[in-house]
């Protein structure tokens, strides 16, 4: 009992092909109730049993080829708030159907699988990819935001995985995201200046305001014209909300022009939010002589 209480407690679960030693005494706790089984021969603490740590846990102890695709392998990367009701894994043999779980046959190219705590996951430009079916443009944002991954590394990941399905449509989302969007919002600003025809503007990129570095949405470094967008997937929270007006407040005094879009002026207003960029444009051209 000692023994099988220490492996929960450093592994979160146990694999009975492990621990012949220890086979009657999980039987006996597997009847009794005080364990369940997660996976066959893998077992865990009844009230841990189908959380998603454990259920990860025991893929390892199951098939430690497996590889963790999709939405829990997002989470485990770039996306920890995103929800993950059922662990998916690519395998190279066909394995039957275990509730909490589904197992896919699919070959990964090794330059596209990374290692974390001993688990096997999706790199983050495959796992973003990979997502695009589920969550659009979403998936790799919020990939290009953590900065866990690139376009460079998405666009080799899409290389790598040529025959997948659904690619047309990656590949289009991939061209959509070239001025590296971090969020839906931003997507949608930069869909409307590039078909408006204006340019010399730059993407997320730092200023360095004296001590202070802050990341501005869209910049116009030669004008000191930047545009901020209250998005509706990122730009979120009270504390989100007043480190926005700190930046903003701070980049005002440094000379800089700020506007502030918001997801519903650029999605229902999209003309006003251009001629109030042009406006500013000229302004501030005009201004410097």
């Amino acid at each position: 009992m000692h023994e099988i209480e220490r492996l929960l407690a450093t592994r979160g679960v146990i694999a009975r092909r492990d621990h012949p030693e220890l086979d009657t005494t999980l039987q006996y706790l597997v009847r009794r109730g005080d364990l369940i089984r997660v996976l066959p021969g893998i077992y865990a603490a009844r009230d841990q049993g189908m959380s998603l740590q454990t259920r990860v846990s025991a893929v390892r102890c199951f098939d430690p080829d497996a590889i963790l695709v999709g939405a829990v392998a997002a989470r485990l990367s770039f996306w920890p708030e995103l929800q993950a009701d059922v662990v998916e894994c690519a395998v190279r043999h066909s394995r039957a159907p275990q509730t909490g779980y589904r197992f896919t046959r699919r070959h990964i190219p090794s330059d596209l699988v990374v290692s974390r705590s001993g688990l096997r996951l999706t790199s983050p430009a495959l796992t973003a990819l990979d997502l695009c079916a589920t969550h659009g443009g979403d998936a790799i944002d919020q990939a290009l935001r953590s900065r866990a991954t690139t376009l460079a590394q998405l666009h080799r990941a899409m290389e790598l995985t040529a025959a997948r399905v659904g690619n047309p449509t990656k590949r289009y989302l991939l061209l959509d995201s070239r001025d590296e969007p971090w969020s839906t919002a931003e997507r949608k600003l930069h869909r409307l200046l590039r078909k408006a025809g204006i340019t010399r503007w730059k993407a997320n990129r730092p200023v360095v305001l004296d001590d202070f570095t802050c990341y501005v949405d869209v910049i116009f470094s030669n004008l000191k014209l930047a545009i901020e967008i209250d998005g509706r997937l990122f730009h979120t929270g009270a504390e989100v909300f007043e480190t926005d007006r700190w930046r903003q407040n701070k980049l005002v005094l440094d000379g800089w022009c700020v506007l502030r879009f918001t997801w519903t002026m650029i999605e229902e207003q999209p003309e006003t939010v251009l001629a109030m960029v042009r406006e500013a444009i000229e302004m501030l051209t005009a201004a410097r002589g």
